[in-house]
């Protein structure tokens, strides 16, 4: 987690206002409503290790999004997460991308992730990385639901579509990574 362990929920999401210069009282009130924003009102004089992996996860969006990014880097944000907090925090993002509509960079090996996370989708070669294709993602917005539109027909042609790209790539670093080892 990108949290300091020494620094309660509340103290992590004032890190960045408060380096930004945003006077303490401020960016108290700004903290709060953001741990509102994420479900971890009342949580705010705990430390990281008190948290569950999910809530720890919300801590670390929410004092990321206090600063109003325009560019927002996730790299596996959710890949340690169980499949239950996996969703919520899916849906989260979703809604928070709504309102904010920063640009979002996620990177992910979790197709279905991929697919009903973003707008378009990048292929990545595995050595060296290199683009390999990129599929816009057609599905409409406000997304709802991540466990829901699994199963609408579009995201199932989309997730098909994909995976064919993606498994060729699959099977070629495999073989290389197999003939390696040999």
């Amino acid at each position: 987690d990108a949290l300091f362990p020494w620094k309660t929920v509340l103290g992590n999401v004032l890190i960045g206002p408060v380096l930004l210069g945003t006077p303490k009282r401020e960016a108290t009130l700004l903290a709060r409503d953001w741990l509102r924003r994420v479900g971890l009102a009342g949580f705010e004089d705990r430390y990281p290790h008190q948290l569950s992996g999910g809530m720890r996860k919300r801590v670390a969006m929410a004092a990321a999004l206090i600063n109003n990014p325009r560019i927002l880097l996730m790299d596996e944000p959710f890949g340690a997460l169980d499949v239950q907090t996996k969703a919520i925090m899916q849906n989260e993002l979703l809604q928070l991308w709504e309102e904010l509509r920063p640009s979002v960079l996620f990177i992910t090996h979790d197709l279905d992730e991929a697919v009903a996370l973003a707008d378009k989708v990048v292929i990545m070669t595995s050595s060296p990385g290199t683009i390999k294709d990129v599929f816009d993602i057609d599905l409409p917005r406000p997304r709802g639901d991540v466990q829901q539109i699994r199963h609408e027909e579009r995201f199932l042609e989309l997730q098909s579509g994909i995976w064919e790209s993606l498994k060729d790539e699959v099977t070629r670093a495999y073989k290389q990574s197999a003939g390696a080892a040999a």
